[in-house]
């Protein structure tokens, strides 16, 4: 499998540091409101790397955190008047609403800001103790000169931040470009911990450095997020955590690129921003997932109404192939598959490489679905005239194979129907049988408008709900 380093700005080999268990990071939103479509994107995507991973036969460790301390926040627990906690535990059960919806896997650590804080003060005492980090009036800034690598995943030059940087009022750090471990408690009712320095917080890149630290180790195979992260909290990150530890903190980086919408940037200022549960009110989390899969993670990909109606024909097209093997299942011919059911059964390999061959090219998504597309192809045309048991169950078993690996097929649920939909699909069988097709035809439409559609099948006839 191919990487897209951002370190190094070329794909690369993956090759774990541990061939026993894979190491990826994530990082989490801050909880204080709903997560949006961006918000979406890097927990669909890297979602998906770590299934694909463990298909690949990796065993991975996957550890996505929460930021439940920050400014906005604290800003919104005075708006609603309930504390910061209580804020950032409300809409962590929000986020795992959305990530359910999206088919998002739970990390096997979500790792929270205010129950680490212990990790943060050691880290940060230690590069006060290194001599990388200094205290200001009960904030600690780190030192960002003294990392003379500083710069190298964003590509920034440090004389070019120089001239950009400001310290801000309230600041007292020695240098522009320092940035805050630990941030002083401003206000009695502002959220605060016991320190070394006075009650305070800790500042936003440390959280991810220390948690990474303590459930993965010094060094990670890969870290990941969105591309606004690169610079400064990825680059921060990078800074704290090799002072502190001497050691590479990260050996791959992966971002995935910005969403549009409507081809503009999202702000609610221009009033296109929009929150995954606004967005599940017209399209179901697994329509807005496969959206979210259907370009290639590190481009640009633009929300629309156009856009999203696509991933739902594409999506469907899916589904009802799902749906019409799930018949033939049941109502196939029994015993061996012909000799051409069989030759098509070898086919299945090649689409199944196809989708590897993607998939391993820096998790290519979008061509993994299109070796999806064209196995459905294969499929409908060797289904259309009939086909048996055996068949349907082997074309079954290969195309959840590979939608099960990005997560794009559920399980159907068992729907059954009305005694009175029963009643009428017999009726209308009886009126073909007579050849009272005016009849037959009448309720058809009648079943139709219940949001039930029939499809006459050489195996019999297939019922559909709406």
């Amino acid at each position: 499998m191919k990487i897209y380093n951002t370190l190094t700005r070329c794909k690369e080999d993956f090759v774990p540091l541990n061939p026993e268990q894979v190491t990826i990071y994530i990082c989490g939103p801050t909880v204080y409101n709903f997560i949006h479509i961006g918000n979406a994107r890097p927990m669909v995507v890297f979602d998906t790397l770590r299934k694909y991973m463990k298909y690949r036969g990796y065993n991975v460790k996957y550890v996505q955190n929460f930021t439940d301390v920050d400014d906005k926040i604290i800003n919104r627990a005075k708006e609603e008047g309930i504390s910061a906690l209580e804020v950032s535990e409300k809409y962590i059960k929000e986020y795992f609403d959305d990530a359910d919806a999206l088919l998002v896997a739970r990390a096997d650590v979500h790792p929270k800001v205010s129950e680490h804080i212990a990790e943060i003060i050691n880290f940060v005492q230690t590069l006060i103790d290194k001599g990388y980090a200094y205290e200001a009036d009960g904030d600690v800034y780190f030192s960002t000169r003294k990392f003379t690598t500083y710069g190298k995943l964003s590509k920034q030059n440090i004389d070019d931040l120089e001239a950009g940087a400001r310290i801000a009022i309230g600041e007292v750090k020695l240098d522009p470009l320092d940035f805050a471990l630990w941030k002083a408690q401003k206000t009695d009712d502002e959220i605060a911990w016991d320190s070394p320095w006075g009650k305070g917080r800790p500042g936003w890149h440390i959280e991810c450095s220390a948690m990474a630290k303590k459930h993965l180790g010094e060094t990670i195979d890969i870290h990941a997020g969105g591309e606004d992260l690169q610079f400064p909290h990825h680059e921060n990150e990078i800074a704290q955590s090799e002072c502190c530890n001497d050691k590479t903190f990260a050996r791959y980086w992966m971002h995935n690129g910005f969403i549009t919408i409507d081809k503009e940037k999202m702000s609610k200022s221009k009033g296109n921003f929009f929150t995954v549960r606004d967005i599940r009110k017209k399209y179901t989390g697994v329509e807005i997932r496969f959206f979210l899969l259907s370009g290639h993670y590190r481009g640009p990909i633009d929300f629309s109404e156009d856009h999203m109606e696509q991933a739902r024909a594409g999506l469907e097209r899916i589904t009802n192939c799902r749906d019409d093997l799930l018949f033939t299942v049941g109502n196939g011919a029994d015993g061996e598959m012909t000799q051409e059911e069989a030759d098509v059964v070898k086919k299945f390999d090649d689409y199944r490489q196809a989708f590897i061959t993607a998939m391993d090219d820096d998790l290519n998504t979008a061509d993994g679905i299109t070796a999806i597309f064209e196995l459905v192809t294969e499929i409908n045309t060797a289904i259309r005239g009939g086909a048996s048991k055996a068949f349907a169950e082997a074309a079954l078993g290969a195309l959840k194979e590979l939608a099960d690996v990005i997560s794009i097929l559920p399980d159907k649920e068992d729907e059954g129907v009305s005694e009175e939909v029963e009643a009428l699909i017999a009726e209308r069988q009886a009126a073909r049988a007579e050849k009272n097709f005016a009849r037959a035809d009448e309720i058809r439409d009648q079943l139709k408008a219940m949001g039930i559609t029939l499809k006459d099948t050489p195996q019999g006839v297939q019922i559909i709900k709406d």
